[in-house]
């Protein structure tokens, strides 16, 4: 069963899955698509063709502008923004309004178990790895690796963290990383963090 609640602006053209909520004063685009079980708060912004994988949470008052993908089970916190334009400009140099077709949309794209925290702004067209986490408040500005934490202004990696979005705390091993809730070993190597598989 699909719930959308009477305030909720969803476009007819819009796909939402089974299983998904739409709440107060969101509003989804024609085009976009939503998978399975995904939850779009109050006030959530999903643009034309947006593409979202099942089990994704966008918190309330998330701006998703178009061309985003997210992948499988993605959080988007509260007041994030996800940006669509290079260069952005309400007027062409003549002066005059700027229309859809004066400028190419460039998107952010958030793999699988990617997290976003309240009020981060990813500046497109960045990727968001798998399982990665940005911290509340950060800018994003370039892609993020599998599993990395990134924080500040500009995003930059402070650590770690494993599938729990726990930060991981060093092995027994150099390069050995492990989670101190689900005991799940991560070896790092190039500068790059891998599953151990068990």
């Amino acid at each position: 069963m699909v719930r959308i609640q009477d305030s909720a602006d969803v476009s007819p053209e819009a796909v939402i899955g089974e299983g998904s909520s739409v709440w107060h004063l969101a509003q989804v685009r024609e085009g976009a698509v939503l998978g399975e079980n995904c939850i779009v708060g109050r006030g959530a912004y999903v643009g034309t063709g947006v593409r979202m994988g099942k089990n994704c949470k966008l918190q309330n008052y998330a701006l998703v502008y178009e061309p985003a993908v997210l992948e499988d089970g993605v959080f988007v916190g509260p007041a994030v923004v996800f940006t669509n334009d290079y260069f952005p400009r309400s007027v062409d140099p003549e002066g005059n309004l700027k229309r859809g077709d004066d400028w190419e949309p460039v998107g952010v794209t958030c793999r699988e178990g990617s997290s976003i925290g309240a009020r981060a702004v990813c500046i497109a067209p960045v990727t968001i790895g798998r399982w990665a986490m940005v911290a509340a408040g950060a800018v994003v500005t370039k892609d993020v690796q599998d599993f990395a934490l990134v924080a500040g202004v500009p995003a930059r990696r402070i650590r770690w963290v494993g599938r729990a979005g726990v930060p991981l705390e060093a092995g027994e091993n150099p390069g050995e990383w492990v989670c101190p809730q689900t005991g799940a070993k991560y070896t790092e190597a190039n500068d790059t963090l891998s599953e151990v598989q068990q």
